[in-house]
């Protein structure tokens, strides 16, 4: 019988904060069993194992991070919407540390809602391409070219990979800066 009140869900989320604690690559069915004040094996009953649970871990995060970069680029075009969703982006991987390398995961295409959270995700970068006047297939580049961008600097942000005494948000500007340039000058064909 699962224990009251346990359910799938609850086991994601709390398994989300878990990691945000700990560390994603620290995430563990056994720390989580324990977290939660139950039996491994009881554990099973409410997700069928660790893939099962970065799965669900994955569709979780990515869906905060669609909803948190949406509601950023709201009211905003061009270099606007750019600074808003990446600096979203950004606050996000810093408050959710754990969580964010499960946004990483490209969605699964049996799982309808890891599809429509990705979706999502992606489909705000389209949007701020869009005031930028990129569309249609090279977007698909300038879209790779701002996750890699801004992946790339809270990754290394986050693994203390910005060791010079410079001002890392000044770097960040910078960066958008560049994308915005960039941007600004893509090609359309």
């Amino acid at each position: 019988m699962p224990r009251a009140g346990l359910t799938p869900d609850t086991v994601v989320r709390e398994a989300a904060r878990l990691a945000d604690e700990v560390g994603h690559d620290r995430l563990t069915l056994a720390a989580l069993a324990t977290r939660l004040g139950v039996a491994l094996p009881s554990l099973y009953k409410h997700v069928r194992g660790a893939d099962a649970l970065a799965q669900r871990l994955s569709v979780l995060a990515t869906a905060e991070l669609a909803d948190e970069m949406t509601a950023a680029a709201a009211g905003h075009a061009g270099a606007d919407a750019l600074r808003a969703v990446a600096t979203a982006y950004r606050a996000y991987a810093r408050r959710h540390p754990g969580r964010y390398p499960a946004a990483q995961r490209a969605p699964d295409p049996a799982d309808a809602e890891h599809q429509a959270a990705g979706e999502r995700a992606v489909g705000v970068v389209y949007a701020v391409l869009r005031g930028y006047g990129v569309t249609g297939e090279p977007a698909v580049d300038a879209v790779r070219m701002f996750r890699s961008a801004v992946h790339g600097f809270v990754s290394l942000e986050a693994a203390g990979g910005f060791g010079l005494p410079q001002d890392v948000d000044r770097s960040f500007e910078r960066l958008l800066d560049g994308l915005d340039a960039a941007f600004r000058s893509w090609p359309t064909h």
